[in-house]
């Protein structure tokens, strides 16, 4: 096989287990998978963490971290039979790309960008389902929202179309929300210049985020500077395995970047997926030496604020409101997986008066394109339920904070609370 991805800089590639031969075809892919040295410790029970949802729902080896390597490794030493490339393929369908195991197993195997790349070779050898190139297409359908929402209402209420495309029945997709008019303020001479990048999904289906965070921000004493227009960043097209058109988007917002790059601003970001990607997948597309400038300046929304708050720089005005409810805090899987969980409670004690807490739980199920995907409807809920949703019907009167966008639309859609992202609760208690 040839590979899609860039693996030659894949960092643990080729320290797995040295009684495992690194599989003889797939070049410095083989080496990647062969990472994984045995230890089980995606097998023991777990309660904690992220790692794995799928395997916690199955409790089935072929869908740990572990056993989907083993699995790859056969296949590409030609040793796989029928039946376990068919046990492969649900496996790695049923990924939820959530990072768990590159932050908790101990070589850091990361099954999510390898699931990528097994994702990629199939649409070359199958080419992509229609299902794939929608949801791919989905960021820039949003740039002409009056026919988005009027297409996504003609699916939503069409059964033969749910079925011809292999939709979740039980979980419409969402219509985009109009646009933020965002206009930064004026800013004081010599304020810190900082990069809000709101990204499509952010912008259609978020858009009290951006607002709230550009508040927040200018709120601090930053000079907040936005692109003139919108770019995805390609993570729509690369969760489906279409790497060229996710190569062609992220090298179009890096070279929108650039000015900014140069100038030294750090690039702040509202999605833990779309932003993380700049950090993480970029580079995979191999896009040279701006993307790894690019990975090195961009930060969460809260990671940014919390590297304020240690730097002793940050002055955000916050007041205690009365009769608060009281905050349960749900991490998106590419939060945890980079520790920014840190972030958003150093952030949250910012606030006067809140109380909070954090869910211990794995993924939502939502996962992008995952829980609107028939095949994996009923996993999505069993995700859900593991955890996350008992913890919010223990607490009926909390508050729900979830920067991610398919955590909220998981969360709501399964009958839980209002939800809002951190930004949304910092400029609730703006005390000015």
């Amino acid at each position: 096989m040839k590979p899609e991805l860039d693996w030659s800089t894949y960092e643990n590639a080729g320290l797995g287990d040295a009684y495992a031969d690194i599989p003889k075809t797939g070049g410095d892919y083989a080496k990647a998978v062969a990472v994984c040295i045995n230890s089980m410790v995606c097998l023991r029970p777990i309660d904690r963490g992220v790692m794995c949802p799928s395997f916690r729902i199955h409790n089935d080896v072929a869908y740990s971290p572990g056993g989907r390597s083993r699995l790859i490794k056969k296949l590409l030493n030609g040793e796989i039979g029928l039946d376990e490339k068919q046990t492969l393929d649900q496996a790695m369908d049923c990924c939820v790309a959530c990072k768990g195991c590159k932050r908790e197993c101990d070589t850091n195997l990361d099954i999510a960008t390898i699931r990528t790349e097994y994702l990629a070779q199939r649409v070359n050898a199958e080419g992509p389902s229609l299902r794939q190139k929608l949801f791919a297409e989905l960021p820039n359908m949003l740039r002409h929202p009056r026919l988005t929402k009027l297409s996504i209402a003609v699916v939503n209420h069409s059964p033969w179309l749910v079925k011809r495309l292999g939709l979740n029945p039980e979980h419409p997709i969402p219509r985009p929300l109009p646009a933020p008019q965002l206009t930064p303020a004026v800013a004081k001479a010599g304020a810190t210049e900082v990069l809000l990048w709101v990204d499509s999904f952010s912008r259609h289906y978020a858009p009290d985020s951006a607002e709230a965070a550009l508040r927040v921000l200018e709120a601090a004493g930053f000079s907040v500077k936005l692109l003139e227009r919108e770019f995805c960043g390609g993570r729509s097209a690369y969760s489906q395995g279409m790497i060229d058109k996710a190569r062609a988007q992220a090298a179009e917002l890096v070279e929108a970047l650039k000015p900014h790059l140069d100038a030294g601003r750090p690039v702040i970001g509202l999605e833990p997926s779309t932003l993380l990607m700049l950090r993480d997948e970029f580079q995979t597309l191999g896009l040279g030496e701006l993307a790894e400038q690019l990975g090195k300046s961009a930060l969460l929304f809260e990671e940014f604020l919390a590297r304020e708050i240690a730097a002793g720089r940050l002055e955000l005005p916050l007041k205690a409101i009365a009769n608060t409810r009281p905050v349960l805090v749900h991490g998106h899987c590419h939060q945890k997986a980079v520790g920014a969980m840190k972030s958003v409670r150093k952030v949250l004690k910012l606030i006067p008066e809140l109380e909070f807490d954090f869910i211990e739980a794995s993924c939502c199920g939502g996962a992008g394109s995952f829980a609107f995907e028939a095949e994996n409807a009923e996993d999505s809920r069993a995700m859900a339920e593991l955890a996350l949703m008992p913890a919010l019907a223990e607490n009926p009167d909390a508050e729900l904070v979830a920067n991610g966008f398919s955590c909220r639309e998981q969360v709501a859609r399964l009958g839980g609370p209002d939800s809002v992202h951190l930004a949304e609760l910092l400029a609730r208690h703006l005390a000015v």
